[in-house]
């Protein structure tokens, strides 16, 4: 015998041939044509199933009605309102469509990006500009996904409850404890940021969710501190942003590589020298000026793009590149004897090829 059809498919079989009915289905055209129906073992059992599978259809808001041939009355049908059960028509402009698409892309996720992507189809389907996402084309955002930690931290937040968790700090590589009251998870440059209140420090710090190490565990309970003011917040938003003037760096890139970079890049001041030896770097390469604000984390997107990208000017942006190598480059020495950078189980470790810039 063929297995037995799972319910939920069963239910969604009759819901399609209830939309698609042209006037009504009686019960005895459910149990022959819909699938699922036929594997009741008696009337009373296929009685019951499909009593039941209606109840549930109208709980999920399906308004399946009952309708009684106008001749007999005893010849009861049923089938599913499209007309109040269907939405409205979506009426979307090109750049609000465009908007959208460019949303969809921003989560790499599996489960968001499939959600999203099927959503975006059918509103394509129906709005009044299809090609709506070429008013965006060239714009394309990427958030990264937290990890582990970003679920407990969005939990943690939300609760006002202390965490604890193991961060390996970009600049000086040193990885240690650190405890914490969270206030508020941002998304940038690709990542996300948390911004808390560090209590060994007594002060407002930031942490990349992606240099958090291990597991996030709670301290206390929720309710364990009072919630950031208004001002609080906006002063960790202006040291973590940076509140100095904007200022641009020269780097040398390889062609067609570090896209991101190119995107931001604005025309080099023609009166500002090159330093020494910038000639024979930019052999092969090409000059590109970008405006930044916070040194570290302009080095850090620059590490990303290993030796495509090296920085000309300034120096403190280059010392900080130097530095996340050379903390990168002890790794090695820090791994036991005999395993590299695939681990014993000949999987890649995600913690040493971030540090690397692969």
């Amino acid at each position: 015998m063929p297995p037995a059809i799972p319910p939920a498919e069963r239910l969604l079989n009759l819901v399609i041939a209830l939309v698609n009915t042209p006037g009504r289905m009686t019960k005895e055209q459910v149990r022959t044509s819909v699938a699922g129906y036929r594997d009741a073992r008696s009337d009373e059992a296929f009685e019951r199933m499909f009593e039941r599978d209606k109840d549930t259809l109208r709980e999920l808001g399906i308004p399946v009605l009952t309708v009684t041939h106008a001749g007999h009355g005893d010849d009861i049908g049923y089938r599913i309102d499209t007309a109040s059960w269907s939405l409205p028509p979506i009426e979307l402009t090109a750049a609000e469509l465009g908007v959208l698409a460019l949303a969809a892309q921003v989560w790499q996720d599996q489960s968001l990006r499939a959600d999203s992507t099927r959503a975006l189809t059918k509103l394509r389907a129906v709005g009044e500009a299809p090609q709506a996402h070429d008013l965006v084309a060239g714009l394309a955002p990427r958030v990264r996904a937290g990890g582990d930690a970003f679920a407990p931290l969005v939990d943690a937040v939300q609760n006002r409850q202390a965490v604890r968790f193991t961060y390996h700090a970009a600049t000086t590589g040193e990885v240690r404890e650190r405890r914490v009251e969270p206030w508020k998870l941002l998304a940038r440059r690709g990542g996300w940021v948390l911004l808390a209140r560090d209590r060994d420090r007594d002060a407002s710090r930031s942490f990349r969710l992606s240099r958090i190490r291990g597991a996030v565990r709670p301290l206390g309970g929720p309710g364990g501190f009072d919630a950031p003011t208004a001002q609080e917040l906006a002063d960790a938003s202006h040291a973590w942003m940076g509140d100095g003037p904007e200022r641009t760096a020269l780097l040398a890139v390889t062609p067609h590589r570090a896209e991101a970079l190119r995107a931001r890049a604005t025309p080099a001041p023609a009166d500002r020298p090159l330093p020494p030896g910038a000639d024979h770097v930019l052999d092969g390469r090409e000059l590109v000026a970008v405006p930044y604000r916070l040194d570290w984390e302009l080095a850090e997107e620059v590490v990303a793009y290993g030796d495509a990208v090296v920085v000309l000017d300034p120096p403190q942006v280059r010392d900080a590149v130097v530095g996340m190598l050379r903390v990168a480059a002890t790794l090695d020495a820090l791994r036991p004897p005999g395993t590299d950078a695939a681990g014993p189980t000949g999987r890649r470790d995600p913690h040493v090829e971030e540090a690397r810039g692969a």
